[in-house]
């Protein structure tokens, strides 16, 4: 909560809009503020990406004429974030790239927890602070049912079929109470542009994509807050509170529009007046020839994509057939994460990092308790290998390259390998169990997984030849000193340069300085490994194929004399790239493109 200057209550209002729209969203702000109670503030942003100074200046002076003291405007522009944002904004008919600001909300105004979204094309009859104090608990939005899909048969078939939302169950998305917290906790806007950018909803746009996101966590709000200007059967009008002018249900188009009165009333009061009544007069014969012919093509694209085998329903139907929810929406992340350019970066959550502090770790296994632990979990790690393998849950279909490795078996090297899977680094080391060192590979770690990994795993995480990097500069020397020894004593290290683990994802990533530096540093090779895989007959414990893999291994890539080591960490870095692109783009046999 937010209070203003006054010490009110502060209640947040976004509009969205265009030259084309501004003055209509006027009349839809006159008519909120005359009617909002004067014991709240009211925060109104008006966000958009082409409008008039002309426009904003009138419509301030309606925010000052008509609750002065009690509410301030504030014009946002989303040009430059709509134009960056990956993907297309699909439009059709008279909807404008303004009508998808609202999914930007929660992002751009951290302060807020809670808001309310309006379209333009309305008129509040009521107090918008009741709207707003309405608790939506931890659901998503708070918002009506749409009534347009209980009127026409043939649009709520198209959300049943093509959507798989309950026609009752499907909102309308011109009034949002929305939960802004809980959309950044859930990565709402983020989910939003991943599934725009695979599928085009072409009926309601914007509003398919949030009831499919949204479905299931709606806090239902009386209709009488989002209510269709047309009569409904039922509809008791003491509690008309805000009237949507929506399709052709719109007062500056047509006559005998239901509540075309209240719209009128308001705009009179608007400096907007003169210019509304002359886009009525204008709008003639040929204009509503065109919003009839508009309406029927509407309902054909509705039938179109009900009858689509490949519409948004049926693909996920197929898709998640038996797979796990959690792993699904983990897929997603990635496609998002690659359109971002956010390569380094987790898209499964870390155990929370505890500091490493230097007497936690012992690198290099001097105490007797290190090696005992050690020997154990190798021992446990190793039949936990086999058994994967006897089960067919981690399948090595081949390996190639070892003719690269088996001259440096006894070299002090760093290894590198694309990140994909917890079980990646048990790959590797089957890749070369034979020919390893003591049959042991010291593996990188990060300082959390060390620590905090739960289970199993995290035992392995623990004593497993592992090298935790920590968060604290101490420990961090004593890393590094274990670092020299090892490859000093011809050991290998295992260091993922992706950094972050991505799920089954086949392309190589951007990689980091790390790895590299420690084998300049150190006047070591890098030995590169790149695992391709493909889909087996056999699914895993998420409902997906278990991939098999093939092992890569490369030559190596020795530091080059005469060169720095910060030249040295760039020329193998880039080598490191240059090779694992190559295989991918022959094993594949497609270029090597991330999306966008």
């Amino acid at each position: 909560m937010h209070n203003n200057t006054a010490g009110k209550k502060e209640i947040p209002v976004f509009f969205a809009t265009d030259n084309n729209y501004a003055p209509f969203m006027a009349v839809a702000l006159a008519s909120m503020l005359e009617h909002a109670s004067t014991a709240h503030f009211y925060k109104v942003y008006v966000l958009t990406t082409n409008l008039h100074h002309e426009y904003t200046e009138r419509i301030k002076n309606i925010c000052r004429d008509t609750m002065s003291g009690n509410a301030s405007v504030e014009f946002v522009s989303l040009r430059e974030e709509m134009e960056k944002t990956p993907g297309t904004f699909h439009l059709r008919d008279y909807y404008s790239r303004e009508t998808y600001c609202r999914i930007f909300i929660p992002r751009f105004f951290p302060q807020y927890d809670k808001v309310i979204y309006l379209d333009s094309d309305l008129v509040v009859t009521g107090d918008i602070s009741e709207l707003y104090n309405i608790d939506v608990g931890d659901n998503l939005v708070g918002a009506a049912i749409e009534e347009v899909m209980q009127s026409f048969d043939v649009f709520g078939t198209y959300v049943e079929k093509a959507l798989g939302i309950r026609r009752e169950k499907y909102f309308s998305a011109g009034v949002l109470l929305i939960n802004a917290k809980k959309y950044r906790e859930e990565n709402i806007e983020e989910k939003f542009i991943s599934l725009m950018n695979r599928f085009t909803f072409r009926v309601t746009q914007d509003e398919d994509y949030l009831n499919v996101l949204c479905k299931d966590k709606i806090t239902w709000l009386d209709v009488g807050w989002n209510k269709s200007a047309y009569k409904t059967e039922g509809f008791d009008e003491k509690n008309l509170k805000i009237i949507h002018y929506k399709i052709d249900w719109k007062p500056w188009h047509y006559d005998n529009v239901l509540y075309a009165d209240c719209f009128w009333k308001c705009a009179e009061r608007t400096p907007f007046y003169e210019e509304i009544l002359k886009v009525k007069a204008s709008y003639g014969a040929e204009q509503k020839k065109r919003d009839a012919e508009a309406f029927e093509k509407l309902k054909r694209m509705a039938i179109e994509d009900t009858n689509d085998p490949d519409n948004y329903r049926n693909t996920v139907n197929r898709a998640n057939a038996g797979r796990n929810p959690e792993r699904l929406a983990i897929v997603e992340k990635i496609k998002a994460y690659e359109r971002e350019g956010r390569f380094a970066e987790d898209v499964e959550p870390d155990p929370p990092t505890v500091p490493l502090r230097p007497e936690m770790v012992d690198y290099l296994n001097k105490k007797i308790s290190s090696k005992l632990w050690m020997k154990f979990a190798n021992m446990l790690a190793r039949r936990h290998i086999n058994r994967l393998m006897k089960s067919g849950q981690m399948v090595i279909k081949e390996v190639r390259g070892l003719e690269n490795y088996i001259p440096l078996k006894r070299t002090g090297a760093i290894i590198t390998c694309n990140h994909f899977n917890p079980m990646d680094n048990f790959a590797v080391y089957k890749a070369i169990e034979k020919h390893v060192y003591h049959r042991e590979l010291v593996k990188v770690c990060r300082e959390g997984n060390y620590t905090n990994f739960p289970g199993f795993y995290g035992f392995l995480f623990k004593h497993c030849n592992t090298m935790p990097l920590s968060s604290l500069p101490s420990t961090m020397k004593n890393f590094m000193a274990a670092v020299k020894t090892y490859l000093s004593q011809g050991r290998q290290i295992l260091i993922y340069p992706e950094q972050a683990m991505w799920w089954n994802y086949k392309k190589p990533r951007p990689l980091t300085p790390g790895a590299y530096r420690f084998a300049a540093e150190n006047n070591s090779p890098v030995i590169p490994m790149f695992i391709t895989m493909e889909d087996s007959d056999r699914l895993d414990g998420f409902g997906f194929p278990v991939q098999e893999y093939t092992v890569h291994i490369l030559p190596p890539i020795y530091p080059k004399a005469g060169l720095s080591v910060k030249q040295n960490v760039e020329y193998m870095k880039d080598r490191n790239y240059e090779v694992w692109k190559e295989v991918y783009e022959s094993v594949y046999g497609k270029p090597l493109s991330y999306a966008e």
